[in-house]
């Protein structure tokens, strides 16, 4: 993800896109200055396994969504996932 310039792609079918997309840059920009790591998402239909790890670490604290998830990222940076 590029974060000086926010874009919507991979947002479009959510009525919030552009507020997710600048969420999105915030947490590109935050792996860069942090850790010079570049962010990277992708179609979360393209990694079925990291949603289900997601549901499952949600689940336990009994938080749930209503929406289905758009973009996911997954990496270790500094021993952390």
């Amino acid at each position: 993800m590029d974060f000086k310039t926010v874009s919507t792609i991979g947002l479009e079918s959510s009525p919030v896109a552009q507020a997710l997309a600048g969420l999105r840059a915030n947490e590109a920009r935050y792996f860069w200055n942090k850790y010079k790591h570049e962010f990277v998402t992708e179609p979360a239909a393209n990694n079925p396994a990291i949603v289900a790890r997601v549901n499952t670490i949600l689940g336990e604290r009994d938080t749930h969504f209503e929406t289905a998830p758009l973009e996911v990222s997954d990496f270790e940076v500094a021993g952390v996932r």
